[in-house]
């Protein structure tokens, strides 16, 4: 079997909304699943708008925030150097690659969900016949991604990060539209269980997962579409 090539896209948009604070791409979000993919022999690309290093949001890596995942990325100079540089998403073809996989954190809602690279990107890959995942905020990306002239997650069982995930870390009014409210708004099924807990769903060539610990699931539910 030839090794399946798969491309992981981050943000690179490190402002919270007009707190000050420092956001990006949630870091178990990106460890988890790059070793899913990996481990199971995949070649991985990982794409971000500007290219190179990506912003990690800092709450992410806090000392309670540690996964086995992100302690073994720490030790991991290989892969600090593929996060280091990542390619521009501009720069990428779908056509290169079996599938994409989108990682969340806050960061995408503010650059990928309005990039228009980003948008034509995952149609491309959908229209193909080909899987896209996004976990956390990331399904928030799908905002306007069109297929057949309907939103792409119109009718579709999705999940994404809760409206009671972000009234806990008290970001309901900074943050440019709530993932939950959103999908709903386009016509989702929007699924869910209980905060913080691992779950994710796949519905079609349509895979989502809704917070950071359901970040290995949606991983393992892609390379089963694979």
């Amino acid at each position: 079997m030839t090794s399946k090539k798969i491309l992981m896209v981050l943000t690179s948009h490190d402002q919270l909304g007009n707190t000050g604070r420092k956001t990006g791409f949630w870091l178990e979000e990106f460890a988890a699943p790059y070793y899913v993919f990996t481990d199971a022999g995949a070649h991985v690309t990982v794409a971000s708008p500007k290219g190179g290093q990506p912003p990690i949001d800092p709450k992410s890596d806090e000392p309670g925030s540690q996964t086995p995942p992100m302690t073994r990325f720490k030790g991991d100079k290989a892969a600090q150097a593929v996060l280091a540089s990542t390619v521009k998403l501009s720069d990428v073809k779908a056509a290169d690659f079996d599938t994409v996989f989108y990682s969340g954190g806050h960061g995408p809602m503010w650059d990928l969900a309005e990039d228009k690279t980003s948008i034509s990107l995952i149609e491309e890959f959908y229209n193909s016949g080909k899987p896209v995942a996004a976990v956390c905020h990331a399904p928030g990306v799908f905002r306007h991604v069109q297929y057949k002239g309907e939103p792409l997650v119109k009718g579709k069982r999705v999940t994404g990060f809760t409206n009671t995930e972000e009234e806990a870390v008290h970001l309901t009014k900074v943050v440019p539209f709530l993932v939950e409210d959103e999908l709903r708004r386009l016509g989702g099924k929007f699924e869910k269980v209980g905060d913080w807990q691992s779950f994710a769903i796949t519905d079609g060539r349509l895979i989502t997962g809704q917070n950071p610990a359901s970040s290995t699931a949606g991983a393992q539910e892609l390379l089963k579409q694979l």
